[in-house]
């Protein structure tokens, strides 16, 4: 074994010294250890919702050439905004479209979410468009135990459309609408105001929100001409847009999700993955939006109204510290529906009582 080891360093010195032999004079061999890095464009006109942005402006452009070579280099996370906008970005920019507003705002989604529908930030932001619960229900978006229709990304396009539209009005310019997206309206106001500036460009902002437009621009040049920046994927990779049927229905009393999944011949996942905003077992009282496999939107309300007929009738045992408010909350049933039904004129309960919930 041993001479075996030697023969083969002999041969591979061997080759060295011929590799060697043949160079011209003064030539020497590359670094072959040494990785090749590539560099990545910058622009030299740019403009975002059709603004203007000064990239001869040695600040913008080197942020700029920050947030894009941070974003080219991060090679999975950007193929994946690729592939999933292949999902997304049909209906947002035709909700875009139809709201007369600049298709980039697209790109804020990306930004915002990665075009993941279910993520959730540390703060509580919720969906690819990451509302907060309060901003969510100040622009329609419902959020309680039954329901969070933050996780829609129909509702929550609508709403975000809605809420930019509003920034804008309040500020004047699409950069400082995305900018209060990402930093709070008051907190841009008092910014504003503190540095007399209506610039976005000419603030001096926390170090979030001064990448913040930055990485839109650079999610923008990759994403419009992603092979410019390394990125060459077969078109079949693609994710396609789901496709599904869009029905709103109204639900007069609660009904089991899985009983709704088995009218339509769909599983309770299936349903769940199309409608993520039904975060409970339970399709509460109201008024959804129902996303269903193509062709099935007509089935559906015949199937809820036919569960809501052929339901037993359903009762809540009241437990040692309950109250009505709480089990309204719990069950979904409005208090002064639970009060008709059970012909409570106060709200007095006791522990061991039957409670009719329809």
């Amino acid at each position: 074994m041993r001479s075996m080891h030697v023969l083969f360093r002999l041969m591979r010195d061997a080759g060295i010294a011929m590799l060697l032999f043949c160079l011209p004079a003064g030539a020497t061999l590359p670094d072959t250890s040494l990785p090749v890095y590539q560099d990545y464009p910058i622009p030299t006109r740019m403009t975002l919702c059709g603004e203007r942005v000064p990239v001869e402006q040695t600040r913008v452009f080197e942020m700029l050439d920050r947030e894009v070579t941070i974003s080219a280099w991060d090679h999975a996370q950007t193929f994946m905004w690729i592939k999933r906008a292949g999902r997304f970005f049909p209906y947002i920019e035709h909700q875009l479209i139809n709201a007369k507003v600049p298709t980039d705002l697209k790109y804020l989604a990306v930004a915002e979410s990665a075009l993941i529908e279910d993520i959730q930030s540390p703060a509580g932001a919720i969906g690819v468009w990451q509302f907060m619960p309060a901003t969510g229900r100040k622009h329609g978006l419902r959020k309680d135990r039954w329901v969070d229709e933050r996780r829609s990304v129909e509702l929550a396009t609508v709403a975000a459309i809605q809420y930019l539209k509003e920034l804008k009005e309040t500020f004047g310019s699409w950069t400082l609408a995305m900018a209060a997206y990402n930093c709070g309206e008051n907190r841009m106001a008092r910014m504003m105001k503190a540095q007399k500036q209506t610039n976005y460009f000419n603030l001096d902002l926390p170090r979030e929100t001064e990448r913040y437009i930055f990485r839109i621009l650079a999610i923008k040049l990759i994403m419009e001409s992603p092979e410019q920046y390394g990125y060459v994927i077969d078109p079949k990779r693609i994710y396609k847009p789901m496709k599904k049927d869009r029905v709103v229905a109204a639900v007069s009393c609660p009904i089991p999700i899985q009983d709704v999944a088995e009218s339509l011949q769909i599983t309770y996942k299936q349903f769940k993955e199309m409608n993520r905003h039904f975060t409970n077992t339970l399709i509460p009282k109201g008024k959804f939006l129902f996303c269903v496999p193509p062709g099935k939107g007509g089935l559906l309300t015949p199937a809820i109204k036919r569960i809501i007929k052929e339901q037993k009738p359903v009762t809540y045992i009241v437990r040692k510290g309950d109250s009505l408010i709480r089990i309204s909350q719990k069950t979904g049933v409005p208090l002064s529906q639970l009060k008709q039904l059970n012909r409570l004129k106060g709200s007095l309960i006791v522990p061991g009582q039957h409670l009719r919930l329809k």
